[in-house]
């Protein structure tokens, strides 16, 4: 059996990985930023399929972060309301559900990232070496 995390453990958790996501926007914006430098350095066909992958890839974890941090900044209230007047997370029908789901889509979120990262830096390397 699985030890039962407490509501302000999840509450916490919640804020670290809405903190993790903005920083993620921060590299996004850097990463936009090497790209018009391969735009304006770099003209071959590999080159612009690449910036071309990248710029839809990083859109799109740009909509998959706020749509995220948007459900975790709701979970993260509900959770803060239930600390504060001290009931568990099983008191709302659902949210114990609710959160795991926010937790894998999360994990998946965080992978996939991760993995971005280093495609898009492998990427980088190669052509403004």
């Amino acid at each position: 059996m699985q030890p039962t995390t407490s509501v302000m453990g999840l509450h916490l958790r919640c804020r670290l990985w809405i903190a993790e996501m903005n920083a993620d926007m921060t590299v996004l914006r850097i990463f936009d930023d090497y790209i018009d430098e391969m735009s304006e350095k770099k003209s071959g066909p590999e080159v612009r399929a690449g910036i071309k992958h990248f710029q839809g890839m990083f859109a799109q974890f740009r909509k998959d972060s706020d749509e995220l941090r948007h459900e975790l900044h709701l979970l993260k209230m509900q959770l803060a309301a239930l600390a504060r007047d001290n009931k568990a997370i099983n008191d709302v029908t659902g949210l114990d559900e609710h959160q795991e789901t926010i937790k894998k889509r999360y994990t998946s979120y965080r992978k996939e990232f991760d993995s971005a990262k280093y495609e898009f830096d492998v990427f980088e390397n190669k052509w403004l070496s």
